[in-house]
């Protein structure tokens, strides 16, 4: 039963313990203004059931329960009016010495008080309630008053030390100092700075709970934080020296490239902490919201944003949506067999983050670290990230994405990773893609499971993206939460195969890899090739690979690449070319990716293999899915120079796509890594296969494990191939011409085995 408050503390809500509330501190002015309110509250504005007749701060009356009286006269049907008993002067004076002695007093100590006093037990009873409840709220109200003037003393001096910050000056050449050339009080009062943030952080959490209300994101915070409200942009620094690199199979071209990126300026940073705190809130919300902001898509069961409703409820956000942009909002959640720190700290990290979802992240780099986070985790870590994603198609661009990533461990347990775009920031920033408040919410599960929930939100220029690609990306399939957390799914089980140990030495497929150390290379292998196949299927010119000079023509269907490797052992020396197209196929998806990873139909299509015959030497399995495997194949052909030539292969499917990708290894290289040697000195050509559907799931069966679309596939067909040893040789006609030829002959091979009435050249 709960307890009945009497007297001026009734003017304090009751906040319930397993109650939780957001921390921010931009909303600490609402948060405080609230715990006013609510402290100025008269009684006669309390709900009935929360007043006394005395009123006076002694609890001098004692409510009697209805239960009790309603018992005794349960034959009336009627309630009876609450009755109130006041005390006389010596009860209160026993009762308040016994409370010093004891304020939990157990039955029996409390029939003798009634004893002694004249009253009933239930009447001692309530008295004792009240008071306990009385001394909480008196306690908690002299806590919250001293929370309040600890807040004013850390605004006033957080406001000091931006001013004395904003005011320094390089005795030199009067701008701002570097870091190295500060002195010591001005390192002092940056230190002081960020302790300060966080204190205020921690005390607006709990200004929140004393509140007795959840915090609500102050949307006009934002609107006060930068000069762009008011059309000023702010000015931008030089270039800066970024440690660390992108991943991308160790490509130092594209490190250069990326690191170049200008960081953001000190003036900016300040900016970009509060921008990502209050993306932080919008993503929070979003996340446990349903309708009428999420509604589920008819033709999917996918969760679709309501425009309209979000522009209601987060009024400003980082500004309306450009003119001519496209809004792609999708949230879902799915339960993967990652602990959630290891995940968090996957996510946290961009050379894993980027790795692991290899097929969506083509590129990418930490711009800038404006925290580390705080206890030794990435709890209020804030980077800046360029990066760029993509479609395995040439025919969709890829998007590049300038923005901050923050990540918060929440005061419920779980960890929330949010970004939200900086293109603002970036002179002559001309972005076609630019990211509202997105990104995941991780909740820890039994048996180290982890439920992600993922809200992907961006506006883009899509005018580019090819017809034939289109009802998928306007789906926000191509790009979406669904895509995203079925990479994530699929590539934790990954992992998970990875890491197992209980491998059945009965099965003739893993006779070949005796030892645990010999599956883990093979996987690291394989890992390594279908990084590398995606980097290449879509990458912008700009990044490691080169459009191919003037003067070679090209089919117009078909996107080549080059690029040099000289001192790059994960790649064989010389000129290589990466050769890309994409078409439909009027037939599912997984009728395509059965075809293309069956060993038994490899030589309808398979050009190189030179129509010998293909054997499966060793296959590991990767998941829930028979097709997610990586699989060892000799090819046995009457032809002397490729006889016994290996390949190596990896399949995997999801509910958003299949790859089939493959690479030749020599075999000497293949038995360092059957013995389980280094696979970073394997040089790989990978090559294969990208299939997605041409459009949104429809029917029954629009959430099973492949998507069907409307029935067709979306095949992305690429290369790499060694044109030539020596790297510092021209590229010739020849060897554009040799490529070309090689993609068309694949493609028709590819429609006569799955068309065999479509004409060669339909």
């Amino acid at each position: 039963m709960p307890a009945r408050i009497s007297g001026p503390a009734s003017k304090m809500l009751v906040v319930n313990d397993g109650f939780t509330v957001g921390q921010s501190s931009t909303m600490m002015n609402s948060q405080l203004h609230s715990m006013d309110m609510v402290s100025n509250t008269s009684e006669s504005e309390m709900p009935q059931e929360f007043g006394t007749a005395s009123g006076d701060n002694n609890n001098e009356g004692d409510y009697i329960g209805d239960d009790e009286h309603e018992e005794e006269d349960a034959n009336n049907n009627k309630k009876k009016r609450k009755r109130y008993h006041r005390h006389t002067q010596r009860q209160i004076q026993e009762l308040e010495a016994y409370f010093k002695e004891c304020p939990h007093p157990d039955d029996k100590q409390r029939k003798e008080l009634s004893r002694e006093l004249g009253l009933e037990p239930l009447q001692i009873k309530f008295w004792f309630q009240n008071k306990r409840t009385q001394m909480k709220n008196q306690h908690e109200r002299h806590e919250n008053s001293q929370l309040r003037a600890e807040n004013e003393k850390l605004r006033a001096e957080n406001l000091r030390f931006r001013e004395a910050l904003g005011n320094a000056t390089c005795p030199n050449c009067g701008g701002q100092p570097p870091i190295a050339e500060m002195s010591y009080d001005e390192r002092q009062l940056r230190l002081e700075n960020t302790r300060l943030r966080e204190e205020i952080e921690r005390i607006s959490s709990i200004a929140g709970k004393y509140a007795g209300r959840p915090a609500v994101p102050n949307h006009n915070v934002l609107n006060s934080l930068h000069p762009l409200d008011h059309g000023v942009l702010p000015p931008f620094s030089t270039p800066q020296s970024v440690e660390g690199d992108a991943y991308n199979n160790g490509d130092h071209v594209e490190d250069v490239i990326m690191s170049s990126i200008i960081g953001p300026t000190e003036g900016d940073k300040p900016f970009i902490i509060e921008l990502a705190v209050v993306a932080m809130e919008e993503f929070v919300q979003m996340a446990f919201m349903q309708e009428p902001l999420w509604f589920p898509s008819i033709e999917n069961g996918t969760n679709l944003l309501n425009e309209e409703e979000y522009f209601r409820i987060f009024q400003r956000g980082i500004g309306p949506k450009p003119v001519g942009f496209k809004t792609e909002a999708t949230k879902e959640s799915v339960v993967v067999i990652m602990n959630h720190v290891n995940l968090v700290e996957i996510l946290m990290d961009v050379n894993h983050w980027s790795s692991l979802f290899s097929g969506i992240v083509s590129r990418a780099s930490t711009i800038d670290v404006l925290s580390t986070g705080v206890a030794g985790n990435y709890n209020g870590a804030v980077q800046v990230i360029l990066a760029e994603m993509q479609v395995p198609s040439p025919q969709v661009p890829t998007r590049e994405c300038y923005f901050a990533r923050y990540c918060k461990h929440r005061v419920d347990g779980t960890w929330a990773i949010v970004d939200v775009s900086l293109d603002h920031l970036r002179a002559g920033s001309a972005a076609k893609c630019r990211r509202r408040p997105s990104g995941c919410l991780i909740q820890e599960m039994p048996n180290g499971y982890s439920k992600v929930t993922w809200v992907e939100h961006v506006e883009v220029d899509d005018t580019e993206v090819h017809n034939i690609y289109k009802p998928l990306v306007n789906s926000g399939l191509a790009f979406g939460a669904q895509r995203w957390l079925a990479t994530l799914d699929r590539q934790c089980e990954r992992l998970a195969s990875a890491m197992a140990t209980n491998i059945p030495t009965n099965d003739p497929s893993n006779m070949v890899l005796a030892t645990q150390e010999s599956r883990r290379s093979m996987l690291k292998l394989a890992e390594r090739m279908v990084n590398s196949f995606s980097s290449g299927v879509s990458s912008t010119a700009g990044s490691q690979w080169k459009t191919i000079s003037e003067g070679i023509e090209t089919d117009e269907n078909v996107r080549v690449m080059t690029r040099k490797s000289i001192n790059d052992p994960g790649r064989p020396p010389g000129i290589v070319l990466s050769a890309a197209t994409s078409f439909w196929l009027p037939i599912s998806p997984k009728t395509v990716f059965d075809f293309l990873r069956d060993e038994n139909t490899r030589t309808e299509w398979d050009i190189l293999s030179n129509m010998g015959v293909v054997q499966e030497m060793a296959h590991i399995a990767n998941g829930r899915e028979t097709g997610n495997c990586v699989s060892l194949l000799r090819v046995n052909s009457e032809n002397a120079s490729q006889s016994n030539m290996l390949i190596l292969q990896e399949s995997s499917t999801d509910p958003t796509g299949s790859y089939v990708i493959y690479a030749p290894i020599d075999v000497a290289a293949m038995n360092i890594i059957l013995s389980g040697g280094d696979p970073d000195y394997v040089a790989l050509l990978p090559s294969g296969f990208a299939i997605l559907p041409d459009g949104p799931p429809t029917g029954p069966s629009a959430r099973a494990t492949n998507y069907n679309g409307s029935g067709g596939s979306l095949l992305t067909v690429a290369f790499q191939i060694l044109v030539d040893s020596v790297p510092t040789a021209k590229l010739s006609v020849g060897s554009v011409a040799t490529v070309n030829n090689l993609i068309t002959c694949t493609i028709e091979r590819i429609k006569r085995a799955l068309t065999p009435e479509a004409s060669p050249g339909s």
